[in-house]
């Protein structure tokens, strides 16, 4: 926790603090403090708040907004097999977006002051403490903020009546991959699939960060080669 120059005060907010690390911000995120109760963010009670998500407000909040968005492709005409395929379409969809969001940006490289604070709000944050059961999920506001560009971009891609049946799927694929990645933290799988995917996940925090950044599967790191070595795996389990 201590850079050449600067020392963060776990017992301060941090947001503010991790930016003076610089260059030794990668080696601090990557030393996790494995603790349910997570660090405070801000002095500001607000913008705290804003941090912190239970993870049920994701299906709670979004769940319902899917079948809204779903039903619209009903009523312009689409059968329901015909939204099916384009939910499953909206699915893998998601799990490419995850797997490209979380290589590329959230393990972007960082080490200016303002980089290495938006790195750790974006991410960072979840490496230096894995456990912190109200930082699991994405906050319900940044995701309704991003929807916006989202719904613009499918309606130049798709018809009316498709694309909000494939808004309603990279939703649900969202959906699932927050409930999942929550899960793999804090449950205790019995079934093999979960169980496979709580000892993959878990190697990319605490053994290779860069390999494994597939959340909800494994089958865009088997297509890109970043899959982790069976060893590696089970010798973290």
């Amino acid at each position: 926790m201590v850079a050449e120059r600067f020392t963060v005060d776990l017992n301060k907010p941090l947001v503010f603090q991790v930016g003076h690390l610089g260059e030794e911000y990668q080696e601090w995120i990557h030393q996790p403090i494995v603790c349910v109760e997570g660090p405070r963010f801000f002095e500001s009670d607000f913008w705290e708040f804003l941090t912190r998500t239970v993870w049920w407000a994701i299906p709670t909040i979004w769940l319902p907004f899917i079948c809204y968005v779903l039903s619209i492709s009903a009523r312009k005409g689409l059968t329901f097999p015909q939204i099916g395929l384009i939910v499953a379409f909206g699915v893998l969809t998601w799990t490419l977006l995850e797997y490209t969001l979380h290589r590329f940006l959230f393990h972007i490289k960082t080490k200016s002051y303002w980089a290495n604070t938006a790195h750790y709000l974006l991410h960072g944050c979840h490496h230096k403490h894995p456990q912190d059961g109200l930082r699991l999920v994405f906050p319900p506001t940044a995701t309704a903020i991003l929807l916006v560009p989202l719904w613009k971009l499918l309606h130049l891609l798709a018809t009316p009546a498709t694309a909000p049946a494939m808004l309603g799927g990279i939703l649900f694929g969202y959906v699932m991959y927050d409930i999942t990645h929550y899960y793999l933290h804090h449950g205790q799988p019995k079934e093999p699939t979960f169980k496979h995917l709580k000892k993959y996940h878990l190697n990319h925090h605490f053994r290779i960060q860069n390999k494994g950044y597939g959340i909800t599967s494994s089958l865009w790191d088997k297509v890109f080669g970043t899959l982790p070595g069976i060893k590696a795996v089970e010798k973290r389990s």
